[in-house]
């Protein structure tokens, strides 16, 4: 039986053109900085250091049937972000809540143990976090 493979983009060359490739996982945000980020010390002897960026939603949403839907005004994303790298968690302990901040990484889902049983969350692991430029905390 013939091997079928996808086909090449234009300007795709070489041995793995035509063939899927081992996928991509990068997170790009830009928002505000919600609360104070909060450093914690894991079991493990580990420090980490989380925080929530607040992301305005696009102007206009695509529903289902392929319909463009109008923003509401004030709609958000809230999205937690963890910071492993000694250099992302201190950037993150300097920044002020309502910091304007740019966030590059990884969607990451982790699981956890509570009372209730298991259960996981998404987060974002930061591998690069800074100030977004022209803003200040008290930017509007």
């Amino acid at each position: 039986m013939a091997r079928q493979h996808r086909a090449a983009t234009p300007g795709e060359t070489g041995p793995e053109a035509g063939r899927p490739g081992p996928g991509r996982n990068e997170v790009a945000l830009s928002g505000r900085l919600s609360a104070a980020a909060e450093e914690r010390v894991l079991p493990s002897g580990d420090t980490l250091v989380t925080l929530r960026i607040v992301v305005p939603r696009a102007e206009a949403t695509t529903r289902a049937g392929g319909r463009t839907g109008e923003r509401r005004p004030g709609q958000v994303d809230t999205i937690d972000v963890v910071c492993w790298s000694a250099r992302t968690r201190r950037t993150a302990l300097r920044l002020e809540p309502g910091a304007g901040i740019d966030v590059e990484g990884s969607l990451r889902r982790r699981f956890f143990a509570t009372p209730g049983g298991r259960q996981s969350r998404y987060e974002v692991e930061a591998r690069t976090l800074r100030r977004a430029h022209g803003t200040s905390a008290n930017d509007t």
